[in-house]
């Protein structure tokens, strides 16, 4: 653990204590399987804050001119579950998350409630640990290329909607989503897997622990590889 989690620190440009770093990637699953140690929801809770703290006065700073409605649709874009579990697997946080067998073995690695969680517990630890500067600019450094990219807020606010208007205007089929679920009913995991005909057809995946979740991950997935793939065309 400590060599792989000095890996994840120099791949989030931080300091952390060991053992809150450990803590904060200590899923409740985890803790179940190992005689109830602590688990990373405390940490969350705090990160939670600090996130969306963060995020407002860049909001607020960034774009002098927007009103308070569009701001407050800015924030809720990159503060959700679709765009934190994007983060995550933007720096392969999975791997390095302490999951019971349960989890393990039904995709928890992948989960975007799973990973999303982790990432404010991270950001709780490094308030925690480093002070609220440190942890502020983490979280910037966190959602900057979220925030830099034009396209990004509707499609982390709408998915969905969002990837059947761009496939729509890309002359693509409408997309059409495939339902696997697995796990027991208090503890379902859902796969959806997204496909969109056209000229280079397209197929992403999202894991989640509703429906809705999971189709909301596969079409923001989906979202990039439509513009990808009509440039291969045109190459």
């Amino acid at each position: 653990m400590e060599e792989s989690g000095s890996h994840l620190l120099a791949t989030l440009q931080i300091d952390l204590d060991s053992a809150l770093l450990d803590l904060a990637l200590t899923h409740r699953s985890f803790s179940y399987e190992h005689g109830g140690i602590p688990t990373n929801e405390r940490l969350e809770f705090l990160g939670d804050s600090i996130l969306g703290q963060a995020v407002t006065v860049m909001l607020y700073t960034t774009f002098t001119d927007l009103d308070e409605g569009e701001l407050a649709k800015r924030r809720a874009s990159l503060v959700s579950t679709v765009a934190l579990a994007e983060i995550a697997r933007s720096i392969g946080l999975g791997e390095y998350i302490k999951l019971g067998r349960g989890e393990e073995l039904t995709g928890g690695r992948d989960k975007a409630s799973i990973l999303a969680d982790t990432v404010e517990a991270i950001i709780g630890a490094t308030y925690l640990d480093q002070g609220p500067d440190v942890a502020t600019a983490l979280v910037l450094r966190l959602v900057a290329p979220l925030a830099n990219d034009p396209l990004r807020f509707g499609v982390s606010m709408d998915p969905k909607t969002s990837l059947q208007e761009r496939a729509n205007r890309l002359g693509f089929d409408v997309p059409v989503y495939v339902l696997e679920e697995s796990g027991p009913d208090h503890q379902k995991t859902f796969v959806a897997t997204v496909t969109i005909g056209g000229p280079s057809p397209v197929e992403a995946t999202g894991t989640g622990s509703s429906k809705k979740q999971a189709e909301s991950v596969a079409a923001a997935a989906a979202f990039p590889l439509l513009s990808a793939s009509v440039n291969t065309d045109q190459a």
